[in-house]
């Protein structure tokens, strides 16, 4: 049967399997429950699709509280576990670098926390800066600091006692979080191979089960699941709810900004069986639908201080225009604009890409800055009303000619696929059919090579391959889609970076 996500649901055939499990002496039991959350950026709920409120920190305090409260009565244990990505991407961590992010967890302390990719967003220094202030327990056996040594704060492993029952923990960060953060040099070596060294080693040292918390993608969570590299394996970085249990491994996601948070019982029994140590276990799994919570009071309050405070930083100048900027539609839709040209060398300059192209149909602002004007963090996330993150692509020269063509495709007419551009500048004849519009392309001062590599920075509707951009879907990601910055927050430090914005349109797109 295809591995696949769904929910098992626990009946008749399992309840024959626990009857059939060896009777065992002296035999020790301890109820545990997992609390997974992982891959949570924003503070406070968001509305769905559905018009239902759901996510945040307030009702995943709400839940671990009550979790833990059932837990302690019941003579049990909750153990709370994040599986990384919080401190970016958002619009208050690109004020505070995620600062708040650590206070809120602080009011609901992991009992194991591994860091994402996203944690090293603002650098090394800020990373470590905001591990130092977490009042929780951190791990990742295969991060290690430049010159070999463990970082501050972090274990590889460790073994705690429920009952009698030695359960084993290890956690490990994203192998390739060089490539799609800002890690400085940290080393991070292959997870799969970590994770099972880990439990090989706690199995040693006495742990009846085995837990791996891991940031990784769908590739290695399967390949651990499929190699039964530790007992229960949770993992985040696909913003997935994903479960899986085949009888003797499970594998828990759960979605992303805490929107369902999964819990994991289990009732593991460990005995003597001739001599040895013999551990049986079997899971329940409870998904949460955080729409159906009700906020923690305390933690939303916090929330609610921390919204007061963006509020206010929103309207703070970051910097002003020597030119005029002009975000209207008729504008970003029909040619060169000076404000996409500035908004694609922001992620363009931020990511270090060749070349950058952004859809004037997501630059939405409908305003005119006069030369003179300053630009605030207010006036970027107008401009920028989709939320969109980062993408960093490898295409070849004949992929971005194809962009370049489905980006002209309709004109004359107003279309939101039109492209701004940076890194690099191109002529059309629109007097051609749609297709063979663009006469020639050059990337810096060299022709472009449709034979040739460039990385591109664009954003993550378009990696997508949405307003005809499918030449993009396939492409290597550098920095895959939805998991890179946000696209405002690039554009903001871009922007209190040069201070004055001096881009006019510059022909960047010239038509015959």
């Amino acid at each position: 049967m295809p591995l696949s996500r769904r929910l098992f649901l626990l009946g008749s055939s399992c309840l024959a399997l626990l009857a059939g499990l060896p009777r065992l002496a002296r035999a020790e039991t301890a109820r545990i429950t997992f609390i997974l959350v992982n891959d949570i950026y924003q503070m406070n709920e968001e509305e769905g699709p559905d018009g239902k409120k759901r996510g945040g920190f307030p009702r995943l305090a709400a839940i671990v509280k009550a979790e833990r409260e059932k837990a302690e009565k019941s003579g049990g244990r909750a153990i709370f576990v994040h599986a990384g990505d919080t401190l970016s991407p958002s619009l208050m961590s690109g004020i505070d670098r995620g600062y708040h992010i650590i206070q809120l967890l602080n009011m609901i302390p992991p009992d194991i926390f591994v860091p994402g990719n996203h944690e090293f967003d603002f650098g090394k220094d800020v990373f470590l800066q905001r591990m130092k202030e977490a009042k929780f327990p951190l791990f990742a056996a295969n991060m290690r600091n430049g010159d070999g040594t463990v970082m501050p704060g972090f274990s590889d492993r460790t073994i705690i006692d429920v009952e009698g029952v030695r359960i084993g923990l290890t956690g490990q960060a994203l192998t390739e979080t060089p490539q799609v953060s800002n890690s400085g040099d940290v080393r991070f070596s292959p997870l799969v191979a970590s994770v099972r060294e880990q439990t090989k080693t706690l199995r040693s040292e006495g742990a009846d089960f085995t837990v791996a918390v891991v940031h990784a993608p769908r590739s290695d969570d399967l390949q651990l699941f499929y190699d039964r590299a530790a007992d229960l394996i949770l993992t985040g970085h696909d913003h997935d709810l994903f479960l899986d249990y085949d009888g003797r491994t499970a594998i828990v996601e759960s979605s992303h900004d805490a929107h369902y948070v999964t819990m994991i019982d289990l009732t593991i029994r460990v005995g003597l069986s001739e001599g040895r140590r013999v551990t049986t276990w079997f899971p329940k799994f409870r998904v949460v639908d955080t729409a159906d919570i009700e906020p923690d009071p305390a933690v939303l309050a916090v929330v609610r201080g921390y919204e007061a405070e963006l509020s206010k930083e929103l309207d703070v100048a970051i910097a002003t225009t020597a030119v005029q900027l002009d975000s209207r539609t008729a504008t970003m839709r029909t040619g060169e604009a000076a404000i996409g040209d500035l908004f694609a060398d922001a992620i363009r300059a931020t990511t270090g890409a060749d070349v950058a192209l952004t859809n004037g149909g997501g630059i939405r602002g409908e305003k005119v800055y006069a030369p003179g004007s300053p630009i605030t963090r207010r006036d970027v996330l107008a401009e920028f009303p989709f939320a969109n993150h980062v993408a960093v692509l490898t295409v070849s020269g004949k992929a971005l000619r194809a962009a370049l063509e489905n980006g002209v495709s309709r004109m004359p007419d107003v279309a939101g696929r039109f492209p701004q551009i940076s890194g690099m500048s191109f002529e059309a004849d629109l007097a051609k059919p749609a297709g063979q519009r663009v006469l020639s392309i050059r990337v810096g001062n060299e022709p472009l090579d449709e034979s040739k590599t460039y990385t591109l920075a664009t954003n993550d509707f378009l990696a997508r391959g949405s307003d005809g951009y499918t030449m993009f879907r396939d492409a290597k990601r550098l920095v895959p889609d939805g998991d890179g910055p946000l696209m405002a927050n690039d554009v903001i430090v871009y922007l209190k970076k040069i201070g004055t914005v001096k881009t006019g349109v510059e022909g960047r797109i010239v038509f015959k």
